[in-house]
């Protein structure tokens, strides 16, 4: 008896080692034919659909650094308010009034944001010929959607 569960055992301990190495060529599999994606830096995106110049980037670089110095105290503090209005979950009772108050706040640092990021593509955008701004506007939307489902999405059905 000792030696069919010795068999078994062994038996098993094979099976799961093939599935392991069928499963990681799988993987490895995957990656070469390119299923699976891979991040992909938006500047350089840009620099290749836009066909950037040196003075482009450069410029766009400067532009870049100073929106997210300007911006990264608003994201913190919206980081800040969400916590504060999601520890409000743990509390008994909380009146909507509240709710709405911490609701408005966060709504409004979300509203300078993106005021903020929208003067930021403005700027952007000037810095491109005629030629290449409508392909500057298609990126802009690809990467406002990327990611992002529309809720009346056939898939999701």
């Amino acid at each position: 008896m000792k030696n069919s569960a010795n068999k078994i055992l062994t038996i098993a301990v094979v099976f799961l080692l093939l599935t392991n190495v069928a499963l990681v060529i799988f993987m490895l599999g995957r990656k070469k034919d390119g299923k699976e994606h891979a991040h992909v830096d938006p500047f350089e995106m840009m620099v290749k659909e836009l066909n950037m110049t040196a003075q482009q980037q450069k410029d766009y670089k400067l532009l870049k650094e100073e929106h997210f110095k300007a911006i990264k105290p608003l994201f913190d503090s919206v980081r800040v308010a969400k916590t504060a209005f999601f520890s409000l979950t743990k509390e008994k009772d909380v009146d909507d009034s509240i709710v709405n108050l911490y609701g408005r706040r966060i709504g409004e640092k979300q509203a300078i944001i993106d005021k903020l990021s929208f003067a930021h593509f403005r700027k952007v955008r000037n810095l491109f010929n005629a030629e290449q701004q409508p392909k500057f506007d298609e990126f802009v939307q690809k990467m406002i959607q990327r990611g992002r489902r529309d809720s009346t999405d056939k898939k999701d059905k």
